[in-house]
């Protein structure tokens, strides 16, 4: 519908509402001749009269009261969409849709979702973890997140911590098979592999060796498509595995996990999060994106420093040794 007869429609329905020409136009914040002008281009539209008029009295003529019966609930509705837009955008409250891979993301979800509903328990958050990398547009996604920038067309992305993957076994089993001190030497030694769930392809290990990022060959003697699974059976001694410094830093920290050959830990990509333009976000949208901000970048919880990967590792070669 052209904007001049919506308009015209509007100050028709205020001025029946109303029953004065003058006070619809004020609550219309249009001029009386502006809105005089709206209605007449109305009635001849639709060839006919809508009121009858006298210099001291306005009515709904038949035809017009038809009309207002048959417009008043359209223009509820579009009343009650404009309202519920403008709460969108103004009002931190609504479906929010976020998405992010199930793998390396999940374990950093859950602080940052929870803090997010406390602070805004008007908003519904409606989160989908998928390995897949999908259809940004056609998934309806407010905010996302990936290992690596989104290849999307209009999508911002922004880095938020590089993703380490660190080699790592449980005391455990370096009391039964030993640490490895080379990467030669890991071939033989019970390696962990992951199964990528969308792809079906085995990653390979990533490890640095001088300024350069290679693969290292392994001979898996397990293979799992789920990192938590895998970081399970890391723990309980079944293999070393490679696994990213999200999952493997509170490990290691506790001393659950011990990091190996430390000098090869790989940097090799980041989690970013990324998302539309922020001028046409909702409120929500954009709080969110900011406490994702705030709380993810460079976050120490995260990553792991040289010196604390070199203590670790030195710490548990001496129990070890002791062992």
């Amino acid at each position: 519908m052209p904007i001049n007869e919506l308009r015209s429609i509007a100050t028709f329905a205020k001025t029946a509402e109303l029953g004065s020409l003058r006070q619809a136009a004020a609550a219309q914040g249009m001029t009386p001749q502006a809105a005089s002008q709206a209605l007449a281009q109305l009635e001849h539209h639709l060839g006919v009269r809508l009121f009858h008029r006298t210099t001291r009295s306005l009515s709904l003529t038949d035809e017009g009261r038809q009309f207002l019966e048959a417009a008043q609930p359209a223009l509820v509705g579009l009343q009650r969409a404009l309202h519920m837009a403008r709460r969108a955008t103004d009002g931190i409250a609504g479906p929010l849709r976020i998405v992010g891979p199930r793998s390396t993301f999940a374990p950093l979800l859950g602080p940052l979702l929870d803090e997010f509903c406390r602070l805004y328990p008007e908003v519904q958050p409606d989160v989908q973890l998928d390995d897949r990398i999908g259809n940004w547009v056609e998934d309806r996604v407010d905010v996302g997140f990936r290992v690596g920038p989104s290849p999307a067309e209009g999508v911002i992305a922004r880095r938020l911590f590089g993703l380490q993957l660190v080699l790592c076994a449980a005391p455990s089993y370096l009391l039964r098979h030993g640490a490895p001190h080379s990467l030669d030497a890991l071939a033989s030694h019970r390696c962990s592999a992951f199964r990528h769930p969308a792809t079906g392809k085995l990653l390979p290990w990533y490890v640095k060796v001088g300024d350069e990022v290679v693969e290292q060959p392994i001979v898996p003697a397990l293979c799992l498509n789920d990192e938590s699974l895998e970081t399970e059976a890391v723990l309980a001694g079944q293999a070393i595995g490679s696994l990213t410094s999200v999952i493997a830093a509170a490990h290691i920290r506790t001393g659950r996990l011990v990091p190996l050959l430390t000098a090869h830990v790989a940097d090799r990509s980041g989690v970013f999060i990324y998302y539309g333009s922020r001028a046409a976000q909702p409120a929500r949208a954009r709080a969110f994106i900011d406490l994702a901000i705030e709380r993810l970048t460079d976050n120490p919880a995260y990553r792991l420093t040289a010196q604390e990967l070199a203590s670790a590792e030195a710490e548990g070669r001496a129990a070890h040794a002791r062992g």
